[in-house]
């Protein structure tokens, strides 16, 4: 990039005569107001550590209200209103809230695989963190409930790259960490058979975090300098759906729905804060900052985030199968980028699987397992070097039912879902990702507020 050359040389005109501390820290902190203004996005491309180098751009990688039943398949969600001919939790379209007959609870995890490549070049990363907690309950006539905590995007990227001016050899890098997490509460109810409605309103809280490194190489004694800036972010949003189902004869069922969202907005509160610390070799040594030279608080400002809308069906037969799929779109548009990032697009994609359970009066095991398959497919809203980054994958699942409990009013499953996916591609000097996301969650559906009666 021009505009970092012209910095470096405007700092070797400045400073190339000095060799003190002093001196090291300001080329240090010009260098990093440099690449944090401008954007330093070549920088960052150059060798990615973390999960994905496009979570640098928008609010990260965006996790979506999905449990891992639907997941396996392919992420189909605005039509899931049963699963196995029972009324499931659908965090994605709380219209499906209002068919729960039982309390159901859903926890979970997720782990990620990536190997990331680069023309010859590739490296593999791995991360495992919680995903979801949420809990459903009926109403009876009045609906149902669901409130929950779960992921809403995080960041995770990094990269560096070593230069000099003459003879001052310094390595500059810039990584990314943070998450934004969800909390909701949920209702449905169903005016009229058949027709549901429903809506969430979550609050989002969470930081991310953007850190550039400054360390001199070829100079002993410079401080290494660290430039950290953190977005806060705060606020509510609302999410709806709406569902319609309907028997086809006496052995099938279809449902076709509709989820959205309205033009949320929520508060993010940046600072940055420029430190030298003290050097090391040892580079999962996290050096304690020896100084702060600058401290700056950006004050609050309003961010709006996508206008989501998703339409589906699922057509079932009972508890032997199901079948479904979304179309889905996003207006990323209006999103405020960051100075130095390039506009987000509008992203479309689709998502197409289902379940089978070979015989569910079967006494063999094997045979009262839940099999998911699935694909999708998502343009994202990234643009960058002309190359519209795309993310494609197969998904896979199970769901393993486990022993019913208490006179057959509670039972849990185990299911477990994987992303055989890639996003980006090796065209215009980019990186590719090819992934597995696997995801781990334990339901179980009980009869609360039962009267029991003794004789």
């Amino acid at each position: 990039m021009n505009s970092i050359l012209d910095l470096l040389n405007v700092t070797h005109t400045l400073y190339m005569h000095k060799y003190s501390t002093g001196s090291f820290t300001k080329i240090a902190f010009r260098l990093l107001v440099g690449l944090a203004l401008l954007g330093a996005q070549d920088t960052y491309a150059q060798r990615s550590t973390s999960h994905s180098p496009y979570s640098q751009f928008g609010l990260g990688q965006m996790r979506e209200d999905l449990l891992p039943q639907t997941r396996a398949m392919g992420g189909i969600s605005a039509g899931v209103r049963y699963l196995n001919g029972l009324p499931t939790l659908n965090i994605a379209n709380p219209a499906s809230y209002s068919v729960l007959n039982r309390t159901v609870l859903e926890a979970g995890m997720y782990g990620n695989f990536t190997q990331l490549s680069k023309n010859n070049a590739s490296d593999h990363t791995a991360d495992f963190a919680f995903s979801h907690i949420a809990i459903g309950v009926p109403l009876a006539k009045y609906g149902g409930l669901a409130f929950g905590l779960l992921p809403y995007s995080d960041v995770g990227f990094s990269g560096g790259i070593t230069e000099s001016v003459q003879d001052i050899v310094y390595r500059k890098t810039a990584s990314g960490e943070g998450g934004v997490n969800k909390a909701f509460l949920g209702y449905g109810v169903s005016p009229i058979k058949g027709l549901s409605v429903g809506a969430n309103v979550g609050f989002l809280f969470g930081n991310l975090y953007d850190i550039t490194n400054v360390t001199f190489l070829s100079v002993p004694g410079a401080y290494p300098t660290e430039l950290r800036e953190t977005r806060n972010f705060r606020g509510a949003t609302i999410d709806y759906g709406v569902q319609y189902s309907k028997s086809l004869g006496k052995k099938y069922n279809l449902t076709v729905g509709y989820s959205g969202s309205l033009n949320n907005q929520v508060s993010v509160k940046r600072d940055r804060i420029t430190t030298i610390n003290e050097g090391s070799t040892d580079p999962d040594y996290i050096a304690p900052p020896l100084d702060t030279i600058t401290t700056l608080s950006f004050g609050t400002t309003k961010l709006n985030l996508p206008l989501k809308h998703s339409v589906g069906f699922t057509l079932s037969k009972g508890y032997n199968w199901m079948v479904g799929a979304d179309f889905k779109y996003a207006d990323w548009s209006k999103f405020q980028v960051r100075e130095g990032h390039n506009k987000l697009e509008k992203s479309y994609g689709f998502a197409i699987g289902g379940q089978v359970k070979p015989d569910p009066t079967s006494v063999r095991y094997w045979n009262q397992v839940d099999y998911r398959l699935g694909f999708r497919y998502n343009q994202t809203p990234i643009v960058y070097r002309n190359q519209r980054i795309n993310d494609m994958a197969v998904t896979i699942g199970f769901g393993f039912p486990l022993p019913e409990t208490n006179f057959g009013r509670t039972f849990s499953q185990i299911n477990i879902s994987a992303d055989f996916g890639q996003q980006g591609t090796l065209k215009s000097n980019l990186v590719r990702e090819r992934y597995i996301n696997i995801n781990f969650g334990f339901t179980i559906n009980d009869s609360w507020f039962i009267r029991r009666s003794l004789d």
